[in-house]
Parts: structure tokens; C-alpha cells; sequence
């Protein structure tokens, strides 16, 4: 059928979120789930995110260049 009304900004955050998931399941562990009980895999999923957050580059939010 025809699919819904094309809306921008919920395609962006959708986007967004998709991305996440693609850099989380560059760990093995993730992707795979080897930590079957759900409060260790979402550990595993927190230790992903800051490790990644970590390897962000700083980006300097005072500049006037975009």
C-alpha cells in the first residue's frame, strides 16, 4: 500500500537512532548477545555507548565557524 505521510523531523530522529544502533553493534557482544540476562546485556550496552562517546572527537561548541 501507500505509506504514511513523509514526515521530516520524525525520519531525523529515526535516523538518529538507527545510526546508534549501527555503531553499538560494531562490539561483538552486542551484535551477538552473549550476555543472555537482560541487566547484564544492558551493562554491555552502557559500557558500549561511553566507550563510543569516549572516542568522540572534541568538538569546540565556543568557535564561530560551523
Amino acid at each position: 500500500g501507500r505509506p504514511p505521510a513523509f514526515d521530516k523531523e520524525v525520519y531525523r530522529d529515526r535516523n538518529v537512532v538507527e545510526r546508534c544502533f549501527a555503531r553499538l553493534k560494531q562490539f561483538r557482544a552486542i551484535a551477538t548477545r552473549f550476555d543472555k540476562l537482560a541487566d547484564r546485556y544492558r551493562a554491555g550496552v552502557a559500557l558500549a555507548s561511553l566507550i563510543l562517546w569516549l572516542r568522540e572527537p572534541v568538538r569546540d561548541h565556543l568557535s564561530d565557524t560551523a
